[in-house]
């Protein structure tokens, strides 16, 4: 039986059946990986995409004197790797941090989707621009907010996405990357990331047990993040039509 994390692909657009067998259809065998196991190494030849099943996966930016930046978090429904396809090579490195599930998808069966079901195309695309707003908000808080801010920040960037895929999550939630990891996303050393979490946990806006972050005030930590609620359009009405798409 194929596995697909549906509720992703219908974030924006209702995909029809057809659809969303086509996507699936398009994968190849569930491959596993351990964590810390590389799925793809950046300038890696450029072959597939991967649709993340199941885990948390980082993509990141290897640089020349040792150092990485990671970029993005991908979680369950992800396409990884799509923005290496405008290059031969990749441009990021992609390392679970969990034990992940991905399926690899070949950029021809990638490409025939693309050409041949509108909505489903619709639906990455705008599931791209979504990425480049999110993309926008971090570069503002890593530039324009403090420390506290871009962790918090970073909290609900982890907690709305989580909230989504588990409509009943809660305001607790499973932290499975390590403070030198949430470092390396939000640009502070790992010493420094502990002493805002502890801020944070002082201030009532967090708890901390084990891996476990519960937002006591998710309304206040968005306050203090200083950066604006997306409100994300779903169907929207610009976008005309019955679901429908080619047999």
């Amino acid at each position: 039986m194929i596995r697909l994390p549906v509720a992703r692909y219908n974030e924006f657009i209702e995909l029809s059946p057809a659809d969303l067998a086509a996507l699936g259809e398009a994968g190849g065998p569930e491959l596993r990986y351990p964590r810390n196991q590389r799925i793809r190494t950046q300038g890696d030849r450029v072959t597939c995409v991967y649709l993340l099943v199941d885990g948390w996966v980082a993509s990141s930016i290897d640089l020349a004197n040792g150092h990485r930046q990671i970029v993005k978090i991908h979680l369950p429904g992800d396409l990884m790797g799509v923005p290496s396809i405008t290059l031969s090579r990749a441009a990021e490195t992609l390392t679970p941090f969990t034990l992940s599930v991905v399926r690899p998808v070949p950029l021809a069966a990638m490409g025939s989707i693309l050409l041949s079901r509108p909505r489903l195309t619709a639906a990455l695309f705008l599931s791209a621009q979504q990425e480049r707003i999110i993309l926008m908000d971090r570069i503002t808080s890593l530039g324009r907010t403090n420390s506290a801010q871009r962790l918090a920040t970073f909290l609900l960037h982890i907690y709305d996405r989580l909230r989504f895929l588990e409509p009943d999550l809660g305001t607790t939630f499973a932290m499975p990357i390590t403070q030198e990891q949430i470092a390396d996303v939000i640009g502070l050393t790992p010493i420094h990331v502990n002493r805002v979490f502890r801020r944070l946990e002082a201030a009532g806006l967090i708890i901390r047990q084990g891996r476990d972050i519960t937002l006591t005030d998710p309304d206040a930590l968005r306050e203090m993040s200083g950066m604006p609620e997306r409100r994300w359009l779903r169907q929207p009405e610009w976008l005309a039509g019955d679901g429908t798409s080619a047999s």
